[in-house]
Formats: structure tokens, C-alpha cells, sequence
């Protein structure tokens, strides 16, 4: 991987050679950042060329991403290219001009998690391993089980007792090996590590394996170039582990570096007031941990004990970005607010980061001609049941054109 420099831990510095296995520093335990060379990234590509290719998926920018050439990125499901929409609808609602919402439902198993499984079996292959395992509250489970299943790997993956039961099935179907673990999501993922390290599998949990984020980054990518290769001065995504933002932040950032855009974007960290230690930590400016609850609907970003804190705190404030905390009735109205003007629909943690764009910009925080970008990160298909709490109710009538018009009456 002539691209590939090597892994970091952003902790100490130490410096490992970037092989599929890696995953925490050696030296210190500490989370690793792949690091590139970005003079021989401009020898191979360009926005030129990415622009001209045919691949409409996220291994368009190959150029950028940590894996061997000779790797079959192409074996499995066509993850990425999802689609920008503007927002002009929800911009003037909400009073910002230039609102882009980015779909990243549009992905096979509906959420942008498919970025980073990808990734993962890609390197699970490299390595010549063929069960890969994780813990998630529900959207990296399932993107693990249907990207695995697409190429042939055994999965075993542990979820919460809490996972909607939309996300359950869908790895039930995906033929995964389930375990729902009585406990919450610092529970099953303690629990995950336990087995991958005794049975030796390949370990995707976000935060422990750095080539996840990786994976991730390609959203920021895809941004920039539907945007005619320009960042915008804001992106706004949900946070939890912290996995998915410092992954947008790291692509932003490899495209400045590597010249094909001219400036980057703050970032925008939402999340939910009853689980917020990210914001929380940027708020207080720390980089220690105050762990929380995980009280919140929003069940993909419940995660009391961010494993990618440090990451996603560094990006926050590297970026110059603000943080923004919504209730669960904010994040609801968000599902419904984004469907009526937009026509996109997004699962709890999937409107958050659109929750935190109206509340800020119902503030004044945002000015109104900035370039605003939105990342729904998951559809809403994955939890009816939250959907179904802010979902005007049908009309229910006979199968007669009098009880209609009687009940239309106000269009009469």
C-alpha cells in the first residue's frame, strides 16, 4: 500500500506498521489513526479523474483508502454513492439558504455503517480470517451481517437487549450468529472483546479497529465532490461512539491535504441530552471521560462509554465546530419535520444531526447564508415503532363517497 505510511496512536505517537490486524497502540492501548502519503495520493489521482470514473461506489477513491491493490473491493455489496438533496424547502422553514441533506439510508442494510463494513471484510480478507465479529446497538450489526454474507464470512454479532426489533431481523435474515446480551451497550461491547480475542476472530468494532473510520471518512469524500469538490461551512452529523466524526473530520482533512479542496468545514456534534458525554467533554474543554447513562430513544448513538472519544473531541475542536444536545421530543419532530419538506425519512439517530441544525439555527447560531450539510446516517424503516410516535394517524372511513366528502368537508 504505497499510500499507507502507517498507524499512530494518537495517544503517545508510537508508530506500527499498518497491517489488517492492527488495531490498539502496543505501547499505550491507545486508539490508532492511519496516516497517508498525500504527495504520492496527487501522483495517482485527481478530482479529475475520481470525477470520470464509472465506480459509483465508495471505492471510487481507492486512491485514498487503506487497502492492497490487488484486493477484490468489488466482490461484495456496492456501498456509498448515496445522494445529496438541497433542502430548500427545510432551509426556508428553518431560515438557512443553502441546506443539503445527505442520504446515507441509501446504503444496502439504510445506513452509512455499510462505509465501514465494507471496509471491514475487505481487510478481514486481507488477513486471511474468515469470521469477523462486533458489538453494536443495532445499524454496524446489521451493516456487518449483509456486507459479511455478500462475501462469504461467518459473523457474530452482540447487541443490546434493547436493539429495535427492525435491526434484529435484518440480522436474523443476514444468517448472522446473534447474541443479545442482558445488559447495555458498554456491556456488550466489553463482552464482544472477550470473544473475539478468545476465538480469534476479526474484530470490527469501530473504535478498537482503525480501518473503520476509514471506511467512514469516504461520506466526507462524496460531500465534496457532489458539491463540485468544495467543503461547506458546516457539517452536522449524530454522535455516539464517536467513530463517525472523527471519520467525516479525517476526510475532510485528507482532501485538504492532499490539495483537492481549499478549505474544511466545522463540524456540528449532536446529540442526545440524555446520553452526551462527547459534547459534554468538548463543552467542558477536556479530554477526560465522564461516562453517562444511555437514556435516550435514539438507540444508535446511545453509547454512554464512547470507545473513539478522544478522536471525536480532537475533531470537534480541531474543526472549530459546535456542539448542540436535543431531547428525545426534538429528535422526534426532526423525523417528521425532514420527511414533510424533504421527503427523506430518518430513523431516531438518523435525524439528529437535523435536530441539531433547527435548534441551532432557530438560535441564530448558524448564519443563514452558510452551506449546511446534514448527514442522515440511518432510514427510518430500521425503528417503525419511534416513527409511529410522531406519525399523524390515518383517516379511517367507509368504502363510501358520501362518508369522504363528509369528511372532507373542509375541501368541499
Amino acid at each position: 500500500m504505497k499510500q499507507v505510511l502507517d498507524a499512530r496512536c494518537i495517544v503517545c505517537g508510537a508508530e506500527f506498521e499498518a497491517r489488517p490486524q492492527v488495531t490498539l497502540c502496543e505501547r499505550c492501548g491507545g486508539v490508532l489513526e492511519i496516516e497517508y502519503d498525500y504527495q504520492y495520493i496527487q501522483s495517482v489521482t485527481s478530482p479529475s479523474k475520481i470525477s470520470e470514473s464509472r465506480d459509483t461506489s465508495m471505492w471510487r477513491y481507492k486512491a485514498f483508502l487503506p487497502v492492497q491493490p490487488e484486493s477484490d473491493t468489488d466482490g461484495g455489496l456496492r456501498v456509498g454513492g448515496s445522494p445529496i438533496y438541497i433542502a430548500k424547502a427545510l432551509g426556508k422553514e428553518i431560515g438557512i439558504g443553502r441546506l443539503y441533506i445527505k442520504d446515507d439510508g441509501f446504503n444496502p442494510t439504510s445506513s452509512l455503517k455499510d462505509r465501514a463494513s465494507a471496509m471491514a471484510v475487505v481487510k478481514a480478507a486481507e488477513a486471511g480470517m474468515d469470521t469477523i465479529a462486533c458489538s453494536s446497538t443495532g445499524n454496524a450489526a446489521s451493516s456487518l451481517a449483509g456486507n459479511a454474507a455478500a462475501r462469504g464470512f461467518k459473523t457474530y454479532i452482540f447487541v443490546p437487549e434493547r436493539a429495535p426489533q427492525g435491526k434484529l431481523t435484518q440480522l436474523l435474515i443476514y444468517g448472522a450468529n446473534v447474541v443479545s446480551v442482558a445488559g447495555d451497550y458498554d456491556a456488550t461491547f466489553r463482552l464482544s472483546t472477550e470473544a473475539i480475542t478468545r476465538w480469534g476472530w476479526y474484530n470490527r468494532n469501530a473504535a478498537i479497529n482503525p480501518y473503520l473510520s476509514e471506511g467512514k471518512k469516504t461520506v466526507a469524500y462524496e460531500i465534496a465532490e457532489q458539491l463540485g469538490w468544495q467543503a461547506p461551512d458546516y457539517v452536522a452529523l449524530s454522535v455516539g461512539d464517536g467513530c463517525t466524526i472523527a471519520g467525516v473530520w479525517k476526510g475532510f482533512k485528507d482532501l485538504y491535504a492532499a490539495g483537492f479542496i481549499d478549505r474544511l468545514p466545522k463540524l456540528i456534534s449532536v446529540q442526545a441530552e440524555g446520553c452526551c458525554p462527547v459534547n459534554n467533554a468538548v463543552d467542558a474543554d477536556t479530554e477526560n471521560l465522564s461516562p453517562m447513562a444511555e437514556d435516550t430513544l435514539a438507540d444508535s448513538i446511545a453509547v454512554g462509554v464512547p470507545r473513539n472519544f478522544l478522536k471525536a473531541v480532537r475533531a470537534i475542536k480541531e474543526s472549530d465546530g459546535m456542539t448542540v444536545n436535543v431531547s428525545d421530543g426534538e429528535i422526534l419532530e426532526a423525523i417528521a419535520l425532514i420527511g414533510r419538506t424533504s421527503g427523506v425519512f430518518g430513523e431516531p439517530a438518523g435525524v439528529t444531526g437535523g435536530a441539531g441544525i433547527v435548534k441551532l439555527a432557530k438560535a441564530g447560531r448558524i448564519p443563514k447564508d452558510a452551506s449546511v450539510v446534514s448527514i442522515v446516517t440511518g432510514n427510518g424503516l430500521k425503528d417503525i415503532a419511534n416513527a409511529q410516535k410522531i406519525a399523524k394517524p390515518p383517516l379511517k372511513v367507509a368504502p363510501s363517497i358520501d362518508l369522504l366528502i363528509e369528511a372532507f368537508g373542509h375541501l368541499e
